[in-house]
């Protein structure tokens, strides 16, 4: 307590004086600052009692007071004492650049960056970069060691960066700190900062005038451990770095020149101007595959769900669901429906006995004897379809890598361009963590392999997006949070009605997720034979809000996760059918966390929009106003939403389909049941 009560109180005088830069012209020698374009956010860098710190406000307003840099090194001094600036440099950059796929398809990086370059006053005179760059939308900083003399191999213990928060702002949250910690698999919780422990990111939170939010995270992890965030001690809003170790308890083991990923922290005056999230990817670097035209977003439904409903089984015997009879069922529903692809779950040798334990029995390129990996690929080609392999790893590590190129090599010579690959285990067989430098030096590697091969990856139990996607655009979606699969569980309690409307404020300003919507038949009777009960885990949705989802949570790779006898002569499924996966431009409408959330967005290459709503367990009603169409053009809105009676408890089936003519000046109204959503199509008239 006393440690934190004295750096704490320490830091009031260094506040006054970093405080002055934000109203005066009158700043101290060695105080450095950078502002945003437009000027509101500001970060201000200093020296105090030989530590640097860094400070940041917007529009004059403190949001972080004076937070310390700096690392501790196993088997050498903690680079955080007797430190001074000796030179800084500043840059502007404003450029757009074009995704190949993404919520938008041009993104500005517009920002101004500061380096303010930091040595040591005695030996052994080691010497580092401190990076700003200041966006309109946050600010992103990180370090870089130059190669020299006092450091060259390392290994990091510890960094010490802080978050020291101005006000108890109220946080959305994780825990990485129970079972399944490195899994993300959780329901979010809020409370204010000063008694969260120790969470993942990112963690939004929101001051308590509400005149701001602000969203914790990294970008550009490349070589180094996830970052969580450790929670206040003893009554204080001092948050700090935590990264996940090795086995041994290394953090990060590198050789200079090095450099860390960035630390994000994203700034909006209202939840609904949070997303769609770009920061993370302009602080990544560009594109480097030379061809991105075999990257192509799509729907794809799969030999999965039923194996969630108990239906079908990964391993071999009498309810396989990954044969070839089954598979050609699933790719001829596919062909019928303009669904473009297939993903078949359990076709290859290891998952029968425990096959999270058995995590070495796996081989991927040995199919099972009722399943024709080389025929499925021909007649799925023939329809127009793509099978995607499942590589299910259960933390394998040194297995998967072992047949990461000749598995690959395989998959691409039978034109197979996509795989879903999981990670269900919290340490690998080695005792890593799953978040640790070990884990995303591994990700790194798959995604380069796959690039090599032409190959897109959708990655269960990930580590979480950090923006490499516009590096490897091949890395197209991800889990990385509890998805519709457990709806299916009858231990683990289905969503609550709220969960997706926290994603869209926490885990989605990330990157895309791999959700999986898309279930009709919402009270699981194939699975049970009967409805289930209120107490048993089943989708708290209602239907409309099934397909609501589709525009809501962000993926270029979209399951219609139920099985296909259940889309069968259901109207609604017309919109899966319709709706599409890249889109040109996204604008939030309205927002808050945890209660609901309204997005619209424009196909890419179409002049179609399509509109989500949802929320949370309360009916609500909005009007919503339809302004981001095209002045003088005339649309047909195609509605699908919660039907008479509708609600996520009682009626989760009912669903009212209808069309009306809309333009620029029309208002809608959206009403929404409990646990309910509302999905349109709007396509010009003509």
């Amino acid at each position: 307590m006393k440690m934190y009560a004295t750096s704490f109180t320490r830091g009031m005088a260094f506040t006054a004086l970093l405080m002055t830069f934000t109203a005066t012209a009158a700043i101290a020698q060695d105080t450095l600052s950078v502002s945003s374009p437009d000027g509101r956010n500001k970060v201000g860098v200093a020296v105090h009692d030989g530590k640097l710190y860094y400070i940041l406000s917007r529009d004059g307003r403190p949001l972080l007071e004076p937070s310390m840099l700096g690392f501790e090194f196993r088997g050498a001094p903690a680079l955080r004492d007797g430190l001074r600036i000796t030179g800084s440099s500043r840059a502007t950059f404003d450029q757009t650049w074009t995704q190949p796929w993404g919520e938008v398809s041009h993104v500005r990086d517009h920002h101004n960056e500061l380096k303010v370059s930091v040595a040591e006053t005695t030996a052994p005179g080691r010497k580092f970069d401190f990076v700003v760059r200041a966006f309109n939308d946050g600010i992103g900083f990180r370090y870089e060691l130059p190669a020299q003399p006092a450091l060259g191999d390392f290994v990091i213990s510890d960094e010490l960066t802080q978050f020291n928060l101005a006000d108890d702002a109220k946080a959305w949250w994780i825990p990485s700190n129970r079972p399944r910690l490195d899994r993300s698999e959780m329901l979010y919780s809020s409370s204010p900062v000063s008694v969260i422990d120790s969470v993942q990111t990112p963690l939004t939170m929101q001051t308590r005038d509400g005149r701001t939010f602000m969203v914790i995270h990294e970008a550009n992890l490349v070589d180094y451990a996830r970052m969580n965030i450790a929670g206040p001690r003893m009554d204080s809003r001092l948050l700090r770095v935590a990264l996940a170790p090795w086995q041994n308890g290394d953090k990060v083991r590198g050789h200079t020149p090095f450099v860390t990923p960035w630390r994000t922290i994203q700034l909006a005056d209202k939840a609904a101007d949070l997303a769609p999230s770009v920061i993370g990817l302009n602080l990544n670097p560009p594109n480097v595959l030379t061809d991105v035209s075999w990257i192509k977003p799509m729907k794809y439904i799969g030999i999965w769900w039923g194996m969630h409903i108990n239906t079908m089984t990964w391993s071999s015997g009498p309810k396989h669901g990954a044969t070839t009879e089954n598979t050609k069922r699933y790719i001829d529903f596919a062909a019928a429906n303009g669904i473009r692809g297939v993903l078949v779950e359990g076709w290859n040798t290891g998952w029968d006995g425990d096959w999270i334990k058995n995590a070495n029995a796996f081989s991927f390129t040995q199919a099972y004897p009722d399943y024709d990996l080389p025929g499925l690929a021909r007649y799925a080609h023939s329809k127009g379809v793509d099978l995607i392999v499942h590589n299910e790893t259960s933390g394998g590590i040194v297995n998967y890598e072992r047949q990461l190129d000749s598995a690959f090599a395989l998959y691409h010579s039978l034109g197979l361009d996509a795989i879903k690959s999981g990670y269900v285990t919290d340490t690998t067989p080695e005792g890593n963590s799953h978040h640790s430098q070990f884990m995303v030096r591994h990700y790194r590697k798959v995604i380069e392999t796959a690039a090599k091969y032409h190959i897109m990856m959708d990655v269960h139990e990930p580590i979480h997006d950090t923006g490499e996607r516009r590096t490897y655009p091949n890395w197209m979606s991800r889990e990385g949070a509890r998805g519709q699969e457990y709806n299916a569980w009858g231990g683990e309690g289905g969503n609550p009605p709220e969960h997706e409307t926290n994603l869209f404020f926490t885990r989605l300003l990330a990157g895309p997720m791999d959700f999986t919507p898309g279930v009709f038949d919402l009270l699981l009777e194939r699975g049970t034979g009967r409805p289930r009960r209120l107490d048993e885990s089943r989708p708290r949705t209602t239907l409309a809000k099934q397909l609501a989802l589709y525009i809501v949570i962000y993926s270029p790779l979209q399951m219609a996760a139920d099985l296909p006898e259940n889309y069968v002569k259901q109207p609604a499924f017309q919109f899966i059918r319709d709706v599409a996966v890249d889109w040109d431009t996204t604008k939030v409408i309205d927002g808050k966390i945890g209660d609901y959330v309204i997005v619209a967005r424009k196909a890419r290459n179409s002049p179609e929009w399509f509109l989500g709503a949802i929320t949370d367990e309360d009916a609500r009603t909005f009007d919503v106003p339809l302004s981001f169409l095209t002045k003088g053009e005339k649309y047909v809105a195609e509605i699908y939403a919660d039907g008479p009676g509708a609600s996520w408890s009682e009626n989760p089936l009912s669903v009212a389909i209808s069309k009306r003519n809309v333009d620029s000046n029309t208002h809608l109204s959206v009403v929404l049941a409990a646990g309910g959503g509302q999905a349109i199509r709007i396509r010009p008239v003509k």
